[in-house]
């Protein structure tokens, strides 16, 4: 028996698969974090604060409209953009859960200027830097430290703090916090103490 899709799940598929370019495409979330962090911009703008070709900037900025995560906010000449807000939460196994935000395509968007984060996405994949960002904002929230999250990620000490500290600034930029994390500092002056 078949079953048709209700233009109501469509609409999801279709925002889910526009959210998941956002995620695989550094340009894209690029465009998307600056667009969210600024309010609203020209493709001019876009060319100039991100260095994009003329032709690209164009192609993203139709394309990220086109599926609806950015909006024009200005009718006339030159058109200004801004990024429209989503929150997406998923849930995988029953337990897991993975919540798709600004905070994280601006953290998928640094991958291009921040070799920590480029580097951790490569060995473990956006949805651990999912995890790792939900981590950094309980870090944040003096909720846990680099050795709890060690432990929960399956990785060192070093690792978790290094990529706390690079999500750090995003977190700060996204959410009310106060200061509560350690710094790098901090932890290698520990591991002086315990040697």
């Amino acid at each position: 028996m078949s079953q048709t899709t209700s233009q109501q799940e469509g609409d999801v598929i279709h925002d889910f698969l526009s959210i998941a370019d956002l995620l695989d495409q550094t340009q894209l979330a690029r465009i998307y974090a600056y667009l969210y962090r600024e309010g609203e911009a020209t493709v001019s703008d876009l060319i100039d604060a991100l260095d994009l070709s003329q032709g690209t900037a164009y192609t993203y900025v139709n394309q990220l409209t086109d599926t609806g995560v950015l909006t024009s906010t200005k009718d006339t000449q030159p058109q200004r953009y801004a990024a429209v807000e989503i929150e997406l939460t998923l849930t995988v196994d029953g337990n897991r859960e993975y919540t798709i935000s600004p905070a994280l395509i601006a953290a998928v968007a640094r991958r291009a200027t921040n070799d920590t984060i480029d580097s951790y996405i490569d060995r473990h994949g956006v949805h651990g830097l999912a995890t790792a960002l939900s981590h950094t904002i309980a870090r944040e929230h003096g909720e846990t430290t680099h050795r709890l999250v060690a432990d929960d990620l399956e990785i060192s000490e070093l690792e978790a703090e290094v990529i706390l500290q690079a999500l750090r600034p995003i977190v700060r930029e996204h959410f009310s916090v106060e200061d509560a994390g350690a710094s790098l500092a901090d932890v290698a002056d520990a591991e002086n103490l315990d040697m």
